[in-house]
């Protein structure tokens, strides 16, 4: 074998080698890696440790949080379900929960399940940047998009009653001067297919009652202020399970990062 031989064949197995790591790490039931937070393990205490109402403009719920913890509908143990009276008709931004910890950069694994045809919900990045969970919708504001910033990635989700997952890198808007510098980044798997690499994201979508910063300048008015993890509640039967983070600190500006990322 000639020395190009060889060194194509160290390239093709290294790349399938990262492919196959990335695969290893990403997808329905994957097991938290060493030195990740456990966000939610399907307990009421993990619910009311970690998390809260988001306190926006359109909130009106109570606490303590009103979601309840069911049976899993698909394997053992026990999901967060996004039920609480207020959302009924669609009334986003009553009783989103977040993360009482806030967040710049990190790597998130997340698993939905929809109950029924157009169930709705939605996973917010820093409590501004939504990743959409939207059962029957393909366009740009439907299932698995960087919500009205790409298409929707509507092949890799497995359907209504099944669970899904998202495994996302994101990387945080930079500032200078308290000017925005570089708009924030994310690349993720769907269901273990990677459907975004390095998108980068324009601004908040929805108004006020979406998230951080969604009332200044129409969406546009980014801020360097820290956010946590958000889950929409919308009034429709969604379940949630398995989700955990790591926090990261992005130099570059680049999410296409090799998985599994090793712990510090």
């Amino acid at each position: 074998m000639s020395l190009k031989s060889i060194r194509l064949l160290i390239c093709f197995v290294a790349i399938n080698l990262s492919q196959m790591q990335a695969e290893d790490s990403v997808g329905v039931g994957v097991e938290p890696s060493a030195g990740v937070e456990i966000l939610f393990d399907g307990t009421r205490e993990m619910l009311d440790e970690k998390w809260t109402y988001w306190d926006g403009p359109r909130f009106s719920s109570s606490l303590p949080i009103k979601w309840k913890i069911v049976d899993d509908p698909v394997d053992d143990g026990t999901v967060l379900q996004t039920d609480d009276p207020v959302a009924a008709g669609g009334k986003y931004g009553t009783a989103d929960v977040v993360t009482k910890e806030k967040y710049r950069d990190f790597r998130l694994h997340i698993e939905f399940l929809i109950m029924k045809p157009g169930g709705n919900s939605g996973v917010y990045l820093q409590n501004r940047y939504e990743i959409q969970v939207l059962d029957g919708d393909k366009t740009k504001h439907g299932m698995g998009a960087v919500i009205n910033e790409t298409e929707s990635p509507y092949d890799a989700y497995n359907g209504v009653g099944k669970w899904n997952s998202y495994d996302i890198i994101f990387r945080a808007a930079r500032f200078k001067d308290d000017n925005r510098v570089g708009k924030a980044m994310v690349t993720m798997y769907f269901n273990g297919k990677k459907v975004h690499v390095n998108q980068q994201i324009t601004q908040v979508w929805g108004g006020a009652n979406s998230g951080i910063d969604g009332g200044n300048d129409g969406g546009r008015g980014i801020t360097d202020v820290l956010g946590g993890l958000k889950l929409q509640c919308e009034g429709h039967d969604v379940r949630y399970r398995n989700i955990w983070i790591k926090k990261l600190e992005l130099e570059e500006a680049n999410t296409d990062l090799t998985l599994p990322i090793q712990a510090d």
